[in-house]
């Protein structure tokens, strides 16, 4: 049997609306690794976040990977490292908070131990409920990282209107210096140019020796098109957007609530075999 990956966003994908895994997906999931299959979690979160989600969901062993802040830092766990780092020159990064200064919204920067600001604000505290990771707020953030930062975050939960304002507004001032897409309505993501979950896809099929022929991922999102359309066999949500929808091979009948991901496993992977 030759093994196959699968790729995963996490929020409204594999986790549902309570942001848990269902019975029916850690089943799955279970019997995916027995087969000797390997997952891949895509996730925006940053790494901190989705480790201790890794280990809650059982995985984190050596068929298992995390691709975090949307394809900047790929971490392997049999070597316990990352296999891939990518980050923002901090000139940019000084140039998005600056402008997300004068905009007047939240913007944020990550390090390995904790998500960065220079204010504190609802929203920041609002992101941090839903990570469980710890924040600082500091003077100046392009001093306080510890290396190039994986990438920037907008975020308005009360108004996601104005992300979509803040993004028509400082897109053309970053061409070529950052890739821009959201993540959710209300989360603008700011990453270094070329990095995006579909080239994670294929720099994680190159690492292990797998034929893109034999990968399946799923996704709900715009920062999921790259993933879905890199994969042999893209999936959407039937709760995911409508781009997402439309780019992919399968869209399936149960949504983030009720197995999806299962549903798509069965159908391409493991009732294969």
């Amino acid at each position: 049997m030759k093994p196959k990956i699968f790729f995963t966003d996490l929020d409204d994908t594999l986790l549902n609306t309570d942001k848990e895994i269902s019975s029916g997906n850690r089943a799955a999931l279970a019997e995916l690794k027995k087969q000797g299959h390997y997952i891949a979690i895509c996730t925006g979160r940053a790494t901190g976040s989705a480790v201790g989600l890794a280990h809650r969901l059982g995985l984190d062993d050596d068929h298992c990977f995390l691709i975090t802040y949307n394809g900047s830092h790929i971490f392997e766990w049999r070597s316990k490292k990352l296999i891939y780092t990518a980050g923002l020159p901090l000139d940019v990064v000084r140039f998005i908070f600056d402008e997300g200064k004068k905009f007047g919204i939240n913007v944020q920067t990550y390090r390995e131990d904790a998500v960065l600001v220079e204010e504190d604000n609802y929203d920041i505290r609002e992101y941090i409920k839903i990570q469980s990771i710890p924040y600082l707020v500091v003077e100046d953030v392009t001093k306080a990282v510890d290396q190039l930062p994986p990438k920037v975050l907008a975020a308005d939960y009360r108004h996601p209107e104005r992300v979509a304002e803040f993004r028509r507004q400082i897109t053309p001032l970053l061409e070529g210096k950052a890739d821009i897409f959201l993540s959710h309505i209300e989360l603008l993501e700011f990453v270094p140019p070329g990095v995006n979950k579909g080239n994670a896809v294929r720099y994680l099929c190159d690492y292990l020796s797998i034929p893109l022929e034999n990968s399946v991922a799923a996704g709900d999102a715009e920062n999921d098109l790259s993933m879905i359309t890199a994969a042999h066999v893209g999936c959407a949500m039937c709760n995911g957007e409508d781009g997402v929808k439309e780019a992919a091979d399968y869209v399936t009948v149960s949504d983030c609530d009720h197995d999806g991901v299962a549903e798509l496993l069965h159908r391409f992977i493991l009732d294969e075999q």
